[in-house]
């Protein structure tokens, strides 16, 4: 028998959540077939079996930590003889004697607890699931196995949870309905541990509000012109297989606006006597994942096409929707986009992502009311944003500058085309 210990999975972690087995024990497992999936500060890894095997013990329980270089879970290698029975003769006689005094019709009637328990193990982890899911069955003291799933596959959904919760709460009896109500009308809180995304998202914020001097500087934006163009490229871009957002095209824009000034890229030394100025453009896009604020970006897009960031785009956000970035997406950022109109919200103060030098936060497109240059109101796409900048070396001046830059690009965009290469 071998044990599994946790191995290094990103730099300086030290530990990790462990989010959902795949396996339970008594499982037969296969080389290179997903074995768990652990939640570090950063992201959602997948961990895989070394070879093929019996999972003989899960040594740290589901949502407990799990450290690195400790024992993950323990399995017998495929081939290898899987009991070790003593052969002393006094052992083996007395075996054999308390085998032939149990009748063979209760041996069949009690079935092994430890086979039962195994067996409802495999069968609610084969129940399809997110992990937010999961989570929410495990708070109501569920089964997944109970509850009707309506999504592909049998997938079991959040609604599927709320609406199995409803139907028990209609059914329940009066004295039950007495007893939820108590609860819900209880003062204590319910306590969740802070790990994760989460966990390094909070600790990275304090630092750069507390440690960076933050600048903010707002503006208006009218996308009437860019919303069209978008419009007509979209159906070439689904020709392609790819899917068109403003996103791409907000990136695009930036990239040209920094190599105008070439400071909004640049990021202050540890000891803050140093200016590095990059020249390539790594473009982060905050999303709002199941495991977290995410912030992965979009290498080299000074040199990339609209279709080509449209599918790096796409990529990541899929992958930080479902918490399973790739390291190297997230680090290396330049400067950030926060696009919080996607959810509604008309105006952000967003917080640096350090040790980028800005962030900008893009509120919602409304059609208000303008006076054109004839002094004729016309209806207008208007978009807010909100610069926040390093204010230990980015002045407003700075900030202006390459807003106005950024807002020309934006508001005519075939002017783009003079600059791409």
């Amino acid at each position: 028998m071998s044990d599994f210990l946790l191995p290094d999975i990103g730099e300086g972690i030290v530990e990790c959540e462990v989010v959902e087995w795949r396996v339970a024990e008594g499982d037969q497992i296969e080389e290179d077939q997903p074995i768990v999936e652990v939640m570090t500060d950063k992201a959602l890894v997948e961990i895989t079996a070394p070879e093929a095997g019996v999972v003989t013990k899960l040594h740290v329980v589901q949502g407990q930590i799990a450290k690195v270089h400790a024992p993950l879970f323990a399995y017998q290698v495929e081939g290898e003889n899987q009991t070790s029975e003593p052969t002393g003769n006094n052992k083996s006689e007395a075996d054999t004697e308390t085998a032939a005094s149990e009748k063979p019709s209760e041996r069949a009637a009690e079935p092994s607890t430890a086979t039962a328990t195994s067996a409802a193990g495999r069968l609610s982890y084969k129940v399809p699931a997110s992990p937010a899911v999961r989570r929410l069955v495990r708070e109501h003291a569920l089964q997944l196995t109970e509850i009707a799933g309506s999504g592909k596959d049998g997938r079991v959904l959040k609604e599927d949870v709320l609406t199995h919760l409803d139907q028990a709460s209609q059914t329940a009896t009066p004295s039950s309905q007495v007893a939820v109500k108590t609860q819900a009308e209880s003062s204590v809180p319910r306590v969740e541990p802070l790990r994760g995304v989460r966990a390094v998202m909070a600790k990275r914020m304090v630092e750069a509000a507390s440690t960076i001097p933050h600048f903010h500087y707002g503006e208006e934006i009218d996308v009437t012109e860019l919303l069209a163009l978008r419009e007509r490229l979209k159906p070439l871009a689904e020709a392609q297989g790819e899917r068109l957002t403003l996103m791409p095209l907000f990136m695009k824009a930036m990239a040209l606006a920094v190599a105008k000034e070439p400071i909004m890229n640049a990021q202050l030394n540890a000891a803050g006597d140093e200016l590095h100025y990059y020249p390539q453009c790594n473009i982060g896009m905050a999303v709002d994942s199941k495991a977290g604020l995410m912030v992965p970006n979009v290498k080299n897009v000074e040199r990339l096409t609209l279709l080509e960031i449209a599918r790096e785009v796409g990529r990541l956000t899929n992958s930080a929707r479902e918490g399973r970035v790739d390291q190297a997406d997230l680090k290396g950022g330049t400067i950030s986009i926060s696009n919080i109109g996607a959810l509604g919200g008309t105006y952000a103060a967003p917080i640096i992502n350090a040790p980028e030098a800005a962030i900008v936060a893009i509120g919602k497109t409304q059609w208000l009311p303008r006076f054109d240059d004839q002094g004729v109101v016309q209806r207008r796409a208007i978009m807010t944003i909100t610069w926040a900048g390093d204010h230990r070396f980015i002045d407003g001046g700075t900030i202006a500058r390459f807003c106005n830059c950024w807002k020309g690009f934006l508001e005519t965009p075939e002017t783009m085309l003079l600059h791409l290469g």
